[in-house]
């Protein structure tokens, strides 16, 4: 289990840490005095914009595909377009977008026995599907949110392989669009 933040990218607050994963993180925070916000999105470099859209989604193919198609109307399009991108990845892309993944961590002055459950459930996951176990929480309050990490690798190290693809695939989605809208609202 990994809480170290890609070069650039601060630490989370101290709830749930996730370097990039089931909290749908922020990308890199504006800076004071920066422009945030889909208008700014769609007047940066491609290589700035695809920068920031592999903060929200790993997969250079996902990242590409949606700054190529900029300018955006709206925070609406823009979404959508993230979602068909998402779903055109193919195996290897997907493979790409979740090998880039960490596995949330729990704040260090959490409860030890709450550390040790979540590496034992992130490490049969791993050991069994070869990736980070991934799951937007955006539906769920902070207090619920190691319940339903623990609950949710659970449920899912029963799936076979080809399931589990699945629906990692559908996570990873709704975290890709979850972390689209918050850095154009500049929120982390």
């Amino acid at each position: 289990m990994s809480s170290d933040s890609p070069a650039g990218v601060p630490e989370r607050p101290p709830a749930l840490r996730s370097a990039r994963s089931a909290l749908a993180p922020s990308p890199i925070p504006p800076r004071r005095g920066t422009p945030t916000g889909l208008a700014h999105f769609n007047g940066v470099p491609a290589e700035a914009a695809e920068a920031l859209l592999l903060t929200c989604c790993g997969s250079l193919r996902w990242a590409r595909r949606v700054a190529a198609h900029r300018p955006y109307p709206d925070l609406d399009a823009l979404l959508a377009a993230c979602d068909e991108a998402g779903y055109d990845l193919s195996p290897t892309d997907m493979h790409e977008a979740l090998s880039r993944e960490t596995s949330a961590g729990l704040h260090p002055g959490a409860p030890q026995a709450a550390h040790t459950a979540l590496a034992a459930a992130h490490a049969a996951y791993e050991s069994r599907f070869g990736h980070a176990f991934v799951i937007c929480l955006d539906k769920y309050g902070p207090h619920e949110h190691l319940d339903q990490l623990l609950a949710g690798i659970r449920s899912r190290l029963s799936h076979e392989p080809d399931e589990e693809r699945s629906v990692s695939a559908d996570e990873m989605r709704a975290l890709a669009r979850s972390r689209v809208a918050r850095a154009m609202a500049g929120r982390p």
